[in-house]
This record gives structure tokens, C-alpha cells and sequence, in this order.
């Protein structure tokens, strides 16, 4: 891929700003280092790591960045961008189902070609990435053949982003989703007993705000059977905000300001007291602090107050190699939540 090519890429929002600061960070856990300190650094002084301005800057700017570099960001960026398969599988037939106004409040819902047992099929419920701006329900990579070839359905949410929407109202699509879900699952041949929330990133955060306070869901939390988190940190807003400041003010203070008090009110950690969901599987990438120290703050909450949670941390991954390659074969993560899957 050329450089100029590349920019109409960014341009046209083909290549999301969700792609490009990871494969500005050191890989680890053995993996390749796409670009070399040198051109890591020459790019975040061109760009800074503001995800939101990273695709005009580099429009109207990356021609500033030596040959070297722009050849290394360009093939880096090419590795990373997803396959086929990140969207819409072909070969599973879905019905969107919306449950607002708006075009983002669509839910997609994968069901399986096996017969339908009586009770209906359980569900996985699953909540995109993208830092609470980006993403939409089309990023379900091969999790529908995962879920589906296992006898479950697998319902994809999408959610109003920011700035259009505050992080309140995404929590409140994602829990009118899960109320559309629940309330006709009969009609749809859902186990309403069976209902697992997932989420991934941002959306590990929105999964387990609405699992833990009862603003959102009410009555019908206690109808969410359990919870996956994949690589959150967002459980203790205010915490993340202290320990990893340059993300906070790229990422962190667009979604939940800088009022102490909305910050705690949107943090799942400060509603783990109870009532919350019983049953939850919390994954995060074993080279990353922050994630680490986030799950198992919250799943200590959770323990303190009566349920089920048990903490994983996945070697050899990064933060969205844990989401993408879930499913793509016999991995830690996938054997993980395919195992508390056979808990229900």
C-alpha cells in the first residue's frame, strides 16, 4: 500500500484511528515490533496520540515523515487491519433487530441452524470496542461461528458513540438492547435464563456497568445469568485516569470529564456492592498493568459482595488480538470462554 493511498484510506474512515495507535506501541509478549523506536517517536511528535486527531493529522501532515517511517507506519498498518472476517460472516444467516430511533440502535442476531430446543437457545450478547467513540456492530470477527457452532445465539449490539452520545446513554442503549432481547425471547427462541453480556474494551466497560448497577437494567439485571470482559480497564474510572495519564487525556476525559462524581457514578467498581450479576469471567492481556490491576480490583468487589468471579490473564496476546483472535482456534482465551460457557 503507498503512502497516498493509504492517506484517502484514513481519509475515508477506512482505516479507523483504533488501528493506527496500536501499531504505534511496543509489541510484546514475542511479538513483532511493527515500528522501531526511531519512527514511533517521529510519529507521535507529528501526531501526538490523540486517537480523534491522529486521521487528520496524518491527512494533512504525514508526508512530513521521513521515507523510512512512512514505509514501516504503511506496512504496520497493513498487518494489523482486520481480514474479511471481522465483518458480517456470510455463511450465518442474521436478522437486525433495532431497538430505538437512531441508525446506531441496531442489534444483529446470529441464531443456530440446529433445532431449537425448548427452552430456547442461550445467548451470548456482545458489546464492540472503540473507545466509547468508535466501532460498530459489524466487528464480531468469527465469534458468531463460535458461539453458533456451540448451539448458542450470538446478538451483536450496536450503540449511539461520542460525541453524539454520552457514556450514560450508551450504557442506557445497551440496556434497551438487552430489555429487547429478554422481553421477546420467546418470539425470538431465546433462553431468557441463559443470557450472557460480553464485551470488549469500552464495551467490557459498558457490559459491566450495566451488570453491576441497576440504574440501567433494574429489575432485569438479575435476569443476566453472566458477564465476559475482555480487556477493560475503564472498571475504576478515576483510578485509570491517575495511573495512565497520557491515555486519560486522549481517551479518558472526552468520555467521562473531569467531575470526580461522574467519574465514580460510570465506574463499575463503585456499584460492585450488590445487586450485581453472579457469575463473571474477566480476561485481560497479562503485559498490560493496567488491565491487570483493574480486573482484579473489580472481581475482588465482586467476591466481597457475593459473586462468582474469576480473573484470567492471557500470555502471547495484545489489547485487541484478545477480541480479534477469540474464536480463531485452540487459544487460552477461547478455551477460557468456551469453558464458562458450559457452566450455564
Amino acid at each position: 500500500m503507498r503512502w497516498k493511498t493509504f492517506a484517502l484510506m484514513v481519509t475515508a474512515g477506512l482505516i479507523a484511528p483504533a488501528l493506527i495507535v496500536p501499531t504505534l506501541a511496543q509489541q510484546r509478549g514475542g511479538r513483532e515490533r511493527l515500528l522501531d523506536r526511531e519512527c514511533r517517536r517521529e510519529i507521535v511528535k507529528l501526531c501526538g496520540l490523540n486517537r480523534s486527531e491522529m486521521r487528520s493529522c496524518l491527512r494533512e501532515r504525514g508526508d512530513e515523515l521521513s521515507e523510512r517511517c512512512k514505509t514501516q507506519f504503511v506496512e504496520g498498518i497493513a498487518k494489523r487491519r482486520p481480514t474479511a472476517r471481522t465483518s458480517q460472516p456470510s455463511d450465518i444467516p442474521l436478522r437486525a433487530i433495532a431497538y430505538g430511533t437512531a441508525a446506531q440502535q441496531t442489534l444483529d442476531l446470529y441464531l443456530p441452524q440446529a433445532e431449537r430446543p425448548a427452552s430456547g437457545y442461550p445467548l451470548v450478547v456482545y458489546l464492540h470496542g472503540g473507545g466509547w467513540r468508535n466501532g460498530d456492530r459489524s466487528m464480531v470477527q468469527q465469534k458468531p461461528d463460535l458461539f453458533v457452532g456451540k448451539g448458542w445465539a450470538f446478538a451483536s449490539v450496536g450503540y449511539r458513540l461520542l460525541p453524539e452520545a454520552p457514556v450514560e446513554q450508551q450504557a442506557e442503549d445497551v440496556a434497551s438492547a438487552l430489555r429487547k432481547l429478554l422481553t421477546q425471547s420467546q418470539a425470538l427462541g431465546i433462553d431468557p435464563a441463559r443470557v450472557i453480556v460480553m464485551g470488549h474494551s469500552a464495551g467490557a466497560h459498558l457490559a459491566a456497568l450495566v451488570s453491576t448497577d441497576p440504574a440501567y437494567l433494574k429489575s432485569d439485571m438479575d435476569r443476566i445469568a453472566g458477564v465476559i470482559l475482555l480487556d477493560g480497564a475503564g472498571y475504576d474510572v478515576a483510578r485509570q485516569m491517575r495511573d495512565t495519564p497520557m491515555i486519560a487525556k486522549s481517551l479518558y476525559v472526552p468520555a467521562f470529564g473531569t467531575d470526580p462524581a461522574r467519574q465514580a457514578r460510570l465506574s463499575p467498581i463503585t456499584h460492585a456492592a450488590a445487586p450485581n450479576v453472579s457469575r463473571w469471567l474477566i480476561l485481560h492481556v497479562a503485559s498490560r498493568q493496567d488491565a491487570t490491576e483493574q480486573s482484579n480490583a473489580l472481581a475482588a468487589a465482586l467476591r466481597a459482595a457475593g459473586s462468582k468471579a474469576v480473573v484470567q490473564s492471557i500470555a502471547g496476546e495484545n489489547h485487541m488480538t484478545i477480541n480479534r483472535q477469540l474464536g480463531a482456534g485452540d487459544n487460552a482465551h477461547t478455551r477460557a470462554v468456551t469453558a464458562f460457557l458450559e457452566e450455564f
